[in-house]
């Protein structure tokens, strides 16, 4: 079962720090600082606590122990193009907690089912013993 859509991500939960990125960008690397890391405050979130364990579980070692979900971005050349590619990764992290697993419902054979799974087994050993050598006596 899905949830409503899951509430924008409000900017005062958010604070964006600007790092020197690794990777393309030639000189340009060693002067700007384009990689982007984004902290957000679950707790400002005021989510629920179902949604909150999913989103434990789903952040993983990025979440902090002060309850603050890190995400870093330095996979494009410029600040605007981290800071969207951050933000996407965020929200997405928060929609997929909203997301509610489905149940699975147990299920048994019937017992006309499992007399036919013994009887194609009893088949089947049947050819597979018409296979082998005759016993000469």
């Amino acid at each position: 079962m899905r949830s409503p859509e899951p509430p924008p991500l409000p900017e005062e939960a958010l604070e964006e720090r600007f790092l020197a990125a690794t990777g393309p960008g030639g000189q340009n690397v060693n002067k700007v600082a384009t990689a982007v890391q984004i902290r957000l405050d679950v707790y400002a979130l005021r989510l629920h606590p179902a949604v909150f364990a999913r989103l434990k579980a789903l952040a993983g070692s990025r979440m902090t122990a002060d309850g603050a979900i890190v995400v870093t971005a330095r996979r494009f050349r410029t600040r605007e193009a981290n800071r969207v590619d951050a933000r996407l990764r965020l929200a997405e992290l928060v929609a997929e907690a909203h997301i509610a697993p489905v149940r699975r419902v147990k299920t048994r054979p019937s017992k006309a089912a499992k007399a036919r799974r013994v009887e194609a087994k009893a088949a089947r050993g049947a050819v597979k013993r018409g296979r082998s050598r005759p016993i000469l006596d």
